[in-house]
């Protein structure tokens, strides 16, 4: 005879870790996949030339620190907003995200180059 307490218990730890496991699996693929995204990727290579040329305008002195600062803080905050919407559709931003983000940071843009 087998121990029916022993063997419930067995079928649970194996339940769990076939879960926990696949749960873990699961998070480094869609990991990878976020990085990766195109629009994301394309949002992200646009803030980082912007904080570029915010950086050569403030050293040949087109922007003054304080000007400097705001740009930083704006792109940051499009930045943010980026990634919260990425969380909320599972790792990717829509096309609609995308335009939002684009057209705040055409903002900033032409705010950098006066």
């Amino acid at each position: 005879m087998f121990n029916i307490k022993g063997v419930t218990r067995a079928i649970i730890m194996a339940v769990t870790s076939v879960f926990v496991f696949g749960a873990a699996g699961g998070a480094i693929a869609a990991t990878k996949w976020q990085q990766s995204h195109p629009r994301r990727a394309e949002v992200n290579h646009r803030l980082g030339n912007q904080d570029k040329r915010i950086n050569q305008e403030r050293r040949e002195g087109e922007l003054s620190k304080a000007q400097a600062q705001t740009l930083h803080r704006d792109d940051r905050g499009i930045r943010s907003e980026e990634r919260t919407m990425a969380s909320l559709d599972g790792g990717h931003i829509t096309k609609q995200d995308q335009r939002t983000l684009n057209q705040q940071e055409n903002q900033i843009s032409k705010d950098i180059g006066k």
